[in-house]
């Protein structure tokens, strides 16, 4: 398939993606707002001439805001727009970065709209993070002179193939590249074999090991968990969990209340349309539940808090002794370990890593994740961490020294896009 063909079908799918757009206004009402933008109407007023980073949703908006504000340092006089494509992308974009920022949803991949949103904007550089890749938009930008960068570019054997498969569409997108930023050399020889110009790849890391806490977050912890009475409770975090896994979680911490009656569960489901309904999971299995959202006091009786609130999850991290990254005990291939890690939390996950098989095979080589298959597993690890400050201080200080080894990706990245704007 090639790219005229591609754009056709994407045009006779025009109204599946608008019925599947509504599916998802109902689940989740953010949806419903701003569809004028994923079309490029009604698109804000864009300062031209800048960068344009693109970051789909929230994992990307995070691991993309500190090359984000070293960007800003070092070229304040251009404009920054970033786009996503989700509701809690966007929200995470203002929070972090509010009027600094140029932001709007990035149009749907149809010549038009890219054409529309380029002639707004009018960058003198894209960058797309990790592997969101549409061939008409990076078309329009080489129509134009506008070099795209792919930043902490990950393609997994899986991807891969998928890419294969469609060699006429794909091989002359990436070719159009300017800098594929890989995070291993694995990834670059799969990107050169799909097309990529040997010379736009460049092995650089993972950017995501370039995280720095602010001490500030932990004292702020550390109190909240005085105001709570909680810090010599037991205190275990399963965050950015999926449909499927919560019962599991839910099970585990049943298993650790009868070993630990003052143990304190904070719950963060990914997706907030699932706020609601994992709350009330809880409560209907008999757990003493709160809502971070509504302010409630977490007291002595709570067995378990909710994280409903966008933007905090950093902290909630730094509340707990010991972390669970979700998205692992399904088959959904993980969320970011690295952020417990940074914190200094020992780290635990389920066996499907497969978007983090780089990261998690280091952390797992220095003993700094533990990896879990069901509840009853999940529910002795947790235990057996508690009762060994050692082994756990063994964890924490693994997860940092992997984070130290590897860091310098940022600095690596910003000087290739350095030279494409220079």
């Amino acid at each position: 398939m090639n790219r005229t063909l591609y754009t056709l079908l994407f045009h006779l799918g025009l109204p599946l993606v608008f019925l599947r757009l509504l599916w998802r206004a109902w689940r989740a009402p953010a949806y419903s707002r701003r569809i004028g933008e994923r079309f490029a109407f009604g698109l804000p007023p864009l300062r031209p001439g800048g960068i344009w980073v693109h970051a789909v949703s929230v994992g990307e908006s995070i691991a993309a805001a500190p090359m984000i504000r070293e960007l800003m340092a070092r070229y304040p006089h251009l404009p920054i727009t970033v786009t996503c494509m989700t509701p809690t992308g966007s929200e995470r974009i203002q929070a972090l970065f509010g009027d600094s920022v140029q932001h709007c949803y990035l149009p749907y991949d149809l010549p038009w709209a890219a054409a529309r949103f380029l002639e707004r904007a009018r960058p003198k550089l894209a960058v797309v993070m990790e592997t969101e890749l549409w061939p008409n938009h990076i078309h329009q930008c080489a129509r134009r002179g506008i070099p795209v960068a792919l930043a902490n570019a990950r393609l997994s054997a899986r991807s891969a193939r998928g890419y294969a498969r469609f060699a006429r569409l794909t091989a002359p997108m990436l070719a159009k590249l300017s800098l594929i930023a890989v995070q291993t050399e694995t990834e670059a020889e799969r990107f050169r074999q799909l097309g990529a110009r040997d010379e736009c790849v460049e092995v650089t890391g993972s950017i995501k090991f370039d995280l720095t806490i602010d001490p500030a977050l932990l004292e702020r912890a550390s109190k909240l968990r005085q105001q709570w009475a909680a810090l010599e409770r037991p205190l275990w975090i399963a965050a950015s969990t999926h449909a499927g896994e919560d019962e599991i979680i839910l099970a585990a911490h049943r298993q650790l209340l009868g070993e630990h009656p003052q143990a304190l569960l904070i719950l963060v489901p990914r997706h907030p349309e699932r706020f609601a309904s994992v709350y009330e999971s809880a409560v209907r299995d008999g757990f003493v539940a709160v809502r971070r959202s509504t302010g409630e006091v977490v007291d002595a009786g709570t067995q378990v808090l909710v994280g409903d609130t966008m933007g905090e999850l950093l902290f909630l991290y730094a509340l707990a002794d010991i972390a669970f990254v979700g998205g692992s005990l399904v088959p959904n291939g993980g969320h970011n370990l690295l952020e417990p890690a940074a914190l200094g939390k020992p780290v635990l996950s389920g066996p499907h890593l497969f978007n983090f098989l780089e990261i998690s095979a280091q952390l797992r080589a220095a003993g700094a994740l533990r990896e879990v298959q069901d509840a009853a597993q999940l529910a002795q690890v947790v235990s057996e961490l508690w009762g060994d400050p050692a082994g756990a201080q063994a964890m924490r200080d693994a997860g940092l020294g992997v984070l130290k080894a590897n860091q310098g990706a940022l600095e690596r990245l910003l000087a290739g896009l350095g030279r494409l704007l220079g």
